[in-house]
């Protein structure tokens, strides 16, 4: 059974097609994952099928920035604004920027969590061109972490005997299992 690719392969291939193939868009279009790249001012400048699959709208060229989805928020439920997102990071420094999860919410309200890998690329003279963003589906991963959390809570909430921890708890429980339930799994 062959491997699937891992994010930095794909990424290495998007990067070497708008670096040396002037069918790039094709490229683009073929890879497994959604894929979007903005020019050096961060404006949405173009993107695959699977970017509009994963966001649940089709980008706006000349209006989106920096981000395909409609809104952002952190894993802790804050808002938080495409000018601040990992892909304005990556264009503002000119740098990759890894480690981040965030949480994408659709027009219709369902959310996905998910992994941006935002990566400047450049020109053969060094000149920096904009941005590709490849967005990694994390929401089965993280709905199951959030379950675990509200399992977690609802079991401490049974074994104290204190009734405003026990009540704190299995608020907790609750919230933790209705913000499972928004991040939509299924593709």
């Amino acid at each position: 059974m062959l491997a699937a690719p891992q994010p930095q392969e794909i990424l290495d291939t998007a990067l070497e097609a708008l670096r040396n193939s002037e069918d790039w868009k094709s490229v683009l279009d073929d890879l497994p994952v959604p894929v979007y790249t903005t020019d050096a001012d961060g404006s949405v400048t173009y993107w695959n099928q699977a970017c509009v699959d994963f966001a649940g709208r089709e980008p706006q060229l000349g209006t989106d920035r920096w981000c395909v989805t409609w809104q952002l928020y952190t894993l802790d439920g804050e808002f938080l604004p495409h000018a601040e997102c990992p892909m304005a990071e990556a264009v503002k420094t000119r740098t990759e920027v890894r480690g981040k999860v965030a949480i994408a919410m659709r027009p219709d309200g369902s959310r996905r969590a998910f992994c941006p890998y935002p990566t400047p690329f450049f020109d053969e003279a060094g000149n920096f061109g904009g941005a590709v963003n490849l967005l990694i589906d994390v929401s089965h991963k993280q709905a199951q972490e959030l379950s675990a959390q509200a399992a977690r809570c609802k079991r401490l909430a049974r074994a104290t005997t204190d009734s405003q921890a026990s009540s704190i708890l299995a608020s907790m429980a609750r919230e933790y299992a209705a913000t499972a339930a928004t991040l939509d799994c299924a593709d």
